[in-house]
């Protein structure tokens, strides 16, 4: 119950998430790494692999497998974290200082186990000679 309950949750911080990576485009332009080409282009996908996300941890069929894919997700997504917080780009219209910003970075890792532990990923399924 606790972990439906949060699956609940994150879907919808991922859903309001996904939808200003539509809304706030510019703004999360700023935090895609230089390196990297088409950023308002890279900010939409991620916003709508975002909303995929949260309709996943609604869907108790495939919210193991969301897990891994968010979990997947948030790592590949760490690089821009880390240079947010290295350029001091502030959080949209909020400001943020440079602790706050890498404190986000360092709670990627327990929103990650934390996503794992309510999709219940980490579990192996019972049956077929497991």
């Amino acid at each position: 119950m606790v972990r439906t309950a949060l699956c609940w949750v994150l879907a919808a911080f991922f859903a309001v998430a996904g939808i200003l990576h539509f809304t706030e485009v510019d703004a999360f332009s700023t935090i895609v790494p230089p390196i990297l080409p088409f950023p308002k282009a890279i900010v939409r996908i991620t916003g709508a692999m975002e909303l995929v996300f949260a309709l996943g941890l609604l869907l108790p069929a495939w919210r193991a497998r969301t897990g891994w894919a968010l979990a997947i997700y948030l790592l590949c997504v760490l690089p821009a974290n880390i240079y947010m917080a290295l350029e001091g780009i502030p959080l949209g219209v909020f400001g943020a200082t440079k602790h706050a910003l890498w404190a986000r970075v360092g709670l990627q890792f327990p929103l990650i186990t934390l996503i794992l532990w309510s999709a219940r990923s980490l579990e192996r399924k019972q049956g077929h000679g497991s």
